[in-house]
């Protein structure tokens, strides 16, 4: 009788052998911060410092301010009006904007002070005073920081410290009732065929399963639910579309931007007053909650 493929696309053995079972890795004994170190070693992108998110502050809150995830997350938050919210990483306000007309206080912190300019900005033009400004990273001391305690943390698409056991830590110990976090499932926002196109590798490092196995193993059982976001941005050139592209890749070379150009102009259409690309990307979050004691 024929066996249904199980999921790594294998085939299962009708005659097992017993004696391989004994080799194999139990998850409860994988130390998971050195295989998070070890994956993010692998990565074929460079460190994203504070440089490269002054530099693409501008952009990333337009590319941010488009996509329907700060309102699936919210959905999944339940935010209350008493909360004071830590926001790590909070970028250019894509949920500490939101967020700060439904709670008490929110402390938004980022590493790059292009981004809480931006932010800054958007509070002034939208009368919100209940935001707090911190610049600084995981790696910081964050009593020196002055961050505080607050009712829940939050790391939203921002925990890419190397020490991920330090980072989660410092959330559990700074929040009283909740913290979340949302990482990326798969490639997240990053476009393999672009990098095919190029042929440049793609390799993002660990996604949620490790921060979730972290968990696990700190003795956190924590929530998981999935946003799911179809992107199809409009864009006003094919030269628009083609600097949008630019920020997956560590610097292109000429060969390498002849190539995207050609991508670019073989799946670019126009249509309904715009340019967009012929197929929709599906980006997938993993957000990962649990209450505290």
């Amino acid at each position: 009788m024929k066996r249904k493929p199980i999921t790594d696309g294998t085939t299962q053995k009708d005659n097992t052998d017993c004696s391989s079972l004994e080799d194999v890795i139990d998850v409860r004994t994988v130390d998971w911060n050195l295989v998070w170190q070890a994956q993010r070693a692998k990565r074929t992108l460079s460190k994203r410092d504070a440089s490269f998110w002054d530099g693409r502050a501008a952009s990333f809150a337009k590319a941010a301010s488009e996509t329907g995830y700060a309102d699936s997350f919210l959905t999944i938050m339940h935010p209350e009006a008493h909360w004071s919210v830590l926001d790590m990483g909070c970028g250019s306000g894509i949920l500490a904007v939101p967020l700060a007309k439904s709670v008490s206080l929110v402390t938004a912190v980022d590493l790059s002070g292009e981004m809480l300019a931006i932010l800054r900005a958007r509070c002034e033009d939208e009368g919100i005073d209940n935001v707090k400004m911190i610049q600084g990273r995981w790696e910081d001391d964050w009593e020196e920081l002055g961050i505080g305690i607050h009712d829940v943390a939050i790391a939203s698409r921002s925990m890419v410290a190397d020490d991920l056991n330090a980072s989660i830590l410092k959330l559990d110990a700074i929040a009283r009732k909740r913290i979340y976090i949302v990482t990326i499932v798969g490639d997240g926002p990053y476009d393999r065929r672009v990098f095919d196109a190029i042929g440049r590798p793609l390799n993002l490092g660990p996604d949620y399963i490790y921060n979730y196995n972290m968990l696990y193993q700190m003795g956190i059982l924590a929530n998981v639910a999935f946003i799911e976001e179809t992107r199809n941005r409009a864009y006003n050139s094919p030269k628009e579309a083609f600097e949008s592209m630019q920020w997956m890749f560590d610097g292109l070379n000429s060969c390498e931007e002849e190539k995207l150009h050609a991508y670019v102009k073989e799946h670019l259409v126009f249509r309904s007053g715009s340019w967009r690309f012929s197929y929709d990307k599906t980006v997938r979050w993993a957000a990962m909650w649990w209450e505290k004691e």
